[in-house]
C-alpha cells in the first residue's frame, strides 16, 4: 500500500507540471498507466499472499481443552501433566489445567456453571456427579464406545442418570481397619474379623488402659463414610430398591448402636485427629484410608491393617469413594474433550496414574485395579482385596443434603443428645420431606 501511495503522488506531481531537471524527458502517458498498473497488481499479490499466510497460520494454531482437577500437590501436579503431554501430542492440543481443593472446588465449579464459564473436562467426586448429571449440565457420554462393562461393578452407578452416562470412573478407593500391633499383644487378641470381635476387642483394649477405638464425630462429609459401613454390612440402607427412604430401618438401629458402643471403648473425634492419634499410639483401631500408610511407615509405628469386618454369615463393606471425569454440556469441543476422558481412564495410563500418585488409589478399571505391580505392598493388598466387598453412596441428586441429615443424626447418639431409634426417626422424616 506504500509503495502504490507514492506512487500516486509522484503521478499528481507530475500531472501538475511541476518542474523537473531540464534532461529529464516526461515519460510518456502510456507507459507511466502500465507502470502504476504493475504495482498494482503486485501490490495485490502480496496482500493475497498475506491474508493466505495468516489463513493458514490460524488453520495450524493446536485446539485447547480446559480441564479442571483435584490434583494440586507438587507430585500430583508433575504426574497428571505428564499423561497430559502424551495426550497433548497424540492428539495435536493443547490442555490448559485448573487445579481445584476440596474445601471450595465444589462451589467453583457450580459458580462457573451459573457464569457459564464450566471447563471442557471436569473432575468429580463420586457423590457429586448426581447432582451435576440431573442439572442437565453434563454431555451424555456414549455407553457403546466406553464399554462399562470394563469397570467395577460398583464404580459406575454414579456416573448414570436416567439411563444415560455422564462421568466415567477414573480412580477408586476405600477404607480398611487398622490395628496398633503392640496393643492387640497386650491383650492377647488378633485383628477383628467380625463386628461382635471388633467390639469385644476394643473394649478389652479399653480395660487395658488403651483407648480402643477412634469413632468420627462432628466431621462434616467424613462421619457418613463411617457409619455406613455398619449399615451395609448390618444389611441396612438408606432408601430401598424403589427409592424409599429406610433410615430408621432395624438394621440401622443396630448398626448405629454398635457404633456408639464401640466410641465408649475410645475416644471421638475428627478424621485428621484420630489419625494423627493413631500414628502416635494413642488409639488402638480405627477405620481409615490408604493414606496413614505413609505416615505410619514414616513413624515406625507397629500396625496391622485388615479388611472391615463383617458378620458370622457375610463379609464386611467397606465405603469406596471415587474420582469421576465429565464433559461439559456446552463445550464447542465435545470430540476432543472425550478422548480426554477416554484417554485418562484408559487401564494403562490409569494404572501409570496411580502407581505414580499412591493416594489416588486405584484405577477404576477392573482390569488393573489389582495389578501385581500396584498391590506388591501387602497393605496395598488388603486395599484391593476390599475393593471386592466395598459400596459407593447412594446415587441421589440430593445426596449431600441427605448426607448432612445421617450425620446429624450419628452425632446426636454419640454425644448422648437422643437414642439411635429416636435418631433415625427424626432423620428418616427429614429425608422423607426433603426427597417428596
Amino acid at each position: 500500500m506504500q509503495m502504490v501511495n507514492e506512487a500516486a503522488r509522484t503521478g499528481s506531481k507530475i500531472g501538475n507540471g511541476l518542474s523537473v531537471a531540464k534532461t529529464a524527458k516526461p515519460l510518456p502517458c502510456g507507459i507511466f498507466a502500465a507502470m502504476r498498473n504493475i504495482l498494482l497488481v503486485i501490490v495485490a499479490a502480496a496482500l493475497v499472499v498475506s491474508a493466505c499466510g495468516d489463513s493458514d497460520s490460524s488453520s495450524e494454531e493446536q485446539p485447547t481443552l480446559t480441564f479442571w482437577h483435584f490434583w494440586s500437590e507438587p507430585g500430583q501436579r508433575d504426574s497428571l501433566r505428564l499423561l497430559l503431554n502424551e495426550f497433548e501430542q497424540r492428539y495435536s492440543c493443547k490442555v490448559q489445567t485448573t487445579e481445584l481443593s476440596w474445601n471450595d472446588g465444589k462451589a467453583k465449579l457450580m459458580a462457573a456453571f451459573s457464569a457459564n464459564t464450566a471447563p471442557d473436562v471436569l473432575e468429580l467426586g463420586s457423590d457429586w456427579v448426581a447432582q451435576f448429571s440431573s442439572a442437565g449440565v453434563l454431555a451424555s457420554l456414549p455407553l457403546d464406545s466406553a464399554n462399562v462393562a470394563r469397570f467395577l461393578p460398583f464404580s459406575t452407578g454414579p456416573g448414570m442418570w436416567e439411563g444415560k452416562m455422564y462421568a466415567y470412573p477414573w480412580s477408586v478407593d476405600t477404607r480398611v481397619v487398622y490395628a496398633n500391633a503392640r496393643h492387640l499383644e497386650s491383650v492377647g487378641a488378633a485383628p477383628p474379623t467380625t463386628l461382635d470381635e471388633l467390639l469385644a476387642v476394643s473394649q478389652r483394649l479399653n480395660d487395658k488402659g488403651h483407648r480402643g477405638f477412634g469413632a468420627n464425630g462432628a466431621d462434616a462429609n467424613r462421619l457418613y463414610k463411617k457409619i455406613l459401613p455398619f449399615m451395609w454390612t448390618l444389611g441396612g440402607d438408606v432408601f430401598d430398591q424403589t427409592g424409599r427412604p429406610v433410615l430408621n430401618s432395624p438394621a440401622n438401629i443396630a448398626a448405629l448402636e454398635l457404633y456408639a458402643k464401640l466410641s465408649r471403648t475410645g475416644f471421638i473425634e475428627t478424621q485428621r485427629e484420630l489419625d494423627a492419634a493413631f500414628v502416635q499410639g494413642k488409639v488402638s483401631i480405627l477405620n481409615s484410608g490408604s493414606w496413614l500408610k505413609a505416615k505410619l511407615d514414616a513413624a515406625a509405628a507397629p500396625y496391622r491393617v485388615v479388611l472391615f469386618p463383617g458378620t458370622a454369615s457375610s463379609p464386611g463393606i467397606s465405603f469406596a469413594g471415587g474420582e469421576y471425569l465429565a464433559v461439559t454440556a456446552k463445550t464447542t469441543k465435545q470430540t476432543l474433550a472425550r478422548q480426554l476422558v477416554h484417554f485418562l481412564t484408559d487401564p494403562n495410563q490409569a494404572l501409570r496414574f496411580c502407581m505414580a500418585v499412591p493416594e489416588a488409589g486405584f484405577p477404576a478399571d477392573r482390569r488393573t485395579f489389582a495389578d501385581p505391580t500396584l498391590v506388591a505392598d501387602s497393605v496395598k493388598a488388603v486395599f484391593a482385596r476390599q475393593l471386592s466387598h466395598a459400596r459407593m453412596t447412594p446415587v441421589h441428586p440430593k445426596w449431600l443434603d441427605v448426607q448432612a441429615i445421617l450425620e446429624e443424626a450419628v452425632v446426636n447418639v454419640l454425644y448422648g443428645r437422643l437414642a439411635p431409634q429416636a435418631a433415625l426417626d427424626a432423620a428418616q422424616s427429614a429425608v422423607v420431606d426433603l426427597t417428596r
